[in-house]
């Protein structure tokens, strides 16, 4: 997948609290709902929302990411 298109996935999934799932360049998978999404030049990350009881938070940059899709 392009960049822009990812971050267009990202955006829509942060405004509508939709999860997300993300495979990233070494094969991991991530699934969550996008908090933040960066785009400024000095972060260009996302920050996910995994879940669970103690609401764990992931940055990932968003050159990492090869695959954005909604779940």
């Amino acid at each position: 997948m392009q960049l822009d298109m990812i971050q267009d996935v990202l955006r829509f999934a942060n405004s509508n609290e939709r999860q997300v799932r993300l495979v990233l360049r070494d094969g991991t998978e991530l699934t969550g709902v996008p908090t933040v999404v960066d785009t400024h030049i000095t972060a260009h990350e996302v920050y996910l929302a995994i879940g669970g009881e103690d609401d764990t938070e992931v940055g990932v940059a968003l050159e990492a990411i090869t695959a954005a899709e909604l779940i």
